[in-house]
């Protein structure tokens, strides 16, 4: 089964970064990776038709933050998971994250072995 993950983040470094630690994964077709640098393009891709398994958006994000972007996926798309990815670990930013139905809150620098691990309960046994 192939995995669908779109990536939110303004930073460019982190979709090169996401590109070289899921190479291998990619390559094989397990993970289809998108990438949005703002909560404006993520919920442009979505309308324009991607439906990717899972969502991986950072938080402070210029114009729409990430906290806003799960917001109205939540009214747009309530079943699809979003794991909150960002630099900002502290209670609060979790706990909204959490009231707005995000499944996870990873802190950056991202633990991509955690990360991976994660990924793995959205592929098929």
């Amino acid at each position: 089964m192939v995995v669908s993950i779109l990536v939110v983040d303004d930073e460019p470094d982190v979709a090169l970064l996401f590109r070289q630690c899921f190479r291998r994964e990619t390559r094989a077709g397990t993970y289809v990776m998108h990438f949005a640098n703002s909560g404006e393009d993520a919920l442009h891709l979505l309308r324009a038709g991607i439906s990717p398994d899972l969502i991986l958006s950072d938080i402070n994000m210029p114009g729409m933050d990430g906290l806003h972007l799960l917001g109205e996926i939540r009214k747009r798309f309530p079943t699809l998971p979003v794991m909150m990815v960002t630099a900002y670990d502290d209670d609060e930013r979790k706990r909204r994250a959490g009231d707005l139905g995000a499944c996870d809150f990873l802190a950056k620098p991202v633990d991509f072995a955690y990360l991976r691990t994660r990924l793995s309960q959205f592929q098929a046994p």
